[in-house]
């Protein structure tokens, strides 16, 4: 459509007259609901939420002149320091305001976040807006490539989550009713403190997602056949820590009252009351939704749905489902730790061969006899916790049982990868040799009682696993 002054007008008198119209509905929204805007910050939510409208207005502006693609680089308009033309100057516009209102939810999002710490229905939907604000800037660089259809929609649809979640923590800060002396005792009470960035890590569980990244980077590796360029390992690692990272943070949220009572859990973030509940949740889910725009925008689509496959496997049918409601909760919810190396597979090449499932059926098998014995270490706090580990439900001598008949059908299934076109003879001798350390560890823990086994074994298998898929790496590239 042309472009002329006249046009422009217009447009920006439409949408000052659409914004007046929403904000006195909003106004009557918020008197039929009795919601109050007294305080400093009440009246900040007010305007950060006007700001999404003004940015709204604008982009509707860069729709209907398609003006979209007038502007070749990102984030600036072009090469040259400057725009050249008036359409390049509205594009540049529009991003230099997209820019200045996310400095300004950033900087909301952290009095949100210590202010009213406490509060689920502020801090969670403010975290949720500040992470799809920014993860627009990923879209925004994908539309400027080209307006693959992907990516046009997703970044509709993504601006009307904001939106709506802009709306409800409206709704929440005017419902909180926090007298303005309040609201600066609450600011005075709180000081910064840099070991909450320490807190948020170890919400991921880190030891933990760093033998997934290993995984999923041998899955990388072996799909492709060769080393993934820098570029790639670097956005598929980060993409995959932080959605293993926020699965395990969701994981830590929802069992908070049970970690209270494991000494091997009291220590965390949230039942040691460094991080509340609200903030914990908070960076759980703003990290998980991070990392799906990570790898859809940085990698490809099949690696960010399967990346939200283990999200939802892991929450969702281990944490939630079986972890209280069957002693075979390790087995079945074994299955979210073993798609890593798919996702990895599939980052690399871009599709997922049924050779691939095979590196998931070995990371299945894995996990009980890894996690059982853990278990046996810590059956009394599982007891605690009234999580029914096999340890507690049917004994320790029947446990170390299980540990060894899963340990050998492991190690038997390792030994057929070369017949599935992983490696050839290197890999035979290594998964072999693997195979004998593991089954004598597991050996042990059968025929020996004490936890000094068990807490061997459950060492000796993570490093098992690492080194499996080590040798896998290296048949593939050497």
């Amino acid at each position: 459509m042309t472009l002329s002054t006249t046009s422009l007008l217009a447009s920006f008198v439409v949408i000052g007259i659409a914004a007046w119209i929403v904000l006195r509905q909003i106004t009557n929204l918020a008197l039929r609901l009795h919601l109050t805007y007294s305080t400093p910050f009440a009246r900040w939510t007010i305007w950060m939420i006007l700001s999404l409208m003004i940015i709204l207005g604008s982009g509707a502006v860069i729709a209907h002149f398609d003006l979209g693609q007038i502007c070749s680089a990102w984030p600036l308009c072009t090469d040259q320091v400057l725009p050249s033309d008036s359409r390049q100057w509205i594009n540049f516009a529009h991003r230099l305001l997209v820019f200045l209102v996310g400095i300004g939810w950033l900087g909301y999002w952290v009095r949100a976040f210590t202010w009213y710490r406490e509060k689920t229905p502020i801090v969670l939907p403010a975290t949720v807006i500040v992470v799809l604000y920014f993860a627009q800037s990923l879209l925004g660089q994908k539309l400027v490539e080209g307006f693959a259809l992907l990516y046009t929609v997703l970044h509709q649809v993504t601006f009307l989550a904001i939106w709506i979640t802009a709306i409800g923590l409206g709704v929440a800060v005017g419902r909180s009713g926090l007298s303005l002396e309040e609201e600066i005792g609450r600011k005075q009470a709180f000081s910064w403190r840099w070991s909450l960035l320490i807190d948020f890590l170890l919400l991921t569980k880190p030891i933990v997602v760093a033998l997934l990244l290993v995984t999923t980077y041998a899955g990388m590796v072996i799909g492709a056949g060769r080393l993934p360029s820098f570029s790639l390992a670097f956005w598929t690692l980060l993409g995959g820590f932080l959605a293993a990272g926020g699965a395990s943070a969701v994981n830590q949220y929802l069992d908070r009252e049970d970690d209270r009572k494991m000494q091997r859990t009291q220590k965390r973030p949230i039942p040691a009351g460094r991080l509340t509940p609200a903030q914990g949740l908070a960076v759980a889910v703003g990290i998980s939704l991070l990392s799906f725009y990570v790898l859809i925008v940085k990698v490809n689509w099949l690696a960010a749905v399967l990346s939200l496959v283990g999200f939802v496997y892991y929450v969702v049918i281990y944490s939630i489902w079986l972890k209280k409601a069957t002693p075979q909760n390790i087995v079945i919810g074994g299955g979210a730790g073993a798609i890593p190396p798919l996702v990895g597979w599939a980052a690399a090449t871009g599709d997922l061969k049924l050779s691939a499932l095979f590196l998931f059926v070995v990371i299945f098998m894995w996990t009980p006899p890894h996690f059982w014995a853990l278990a046996l270490v810590r059956r009394n706090d599982y007891a605690r916790a009234g999580v029914p580990m096999l340890p507690v439900v049917r004994g320790e001598q029947e446990t170390r049982r299980q540990i060894l008949l899963y340990t050998l059908e492991l190690v038997g299934l390792t030994l057929l990868l070369p017949l599935f076109g992983f490696g050839g003879t290197f890999t035979l001798i290594g998964v072999s040799l693997l195979g004998l350390w593991l089954i004598s560890a597991a050996w042990k823990v059968w025929r020996q009682q004490g936890n000094k086994v068990a807490w061997k074994m459950y060492r000796y298998s993570s490093m098992y696993l690492a080194f499996l898929f080590l040798v896998l790496v290296l048949d593939a590239v050497i």
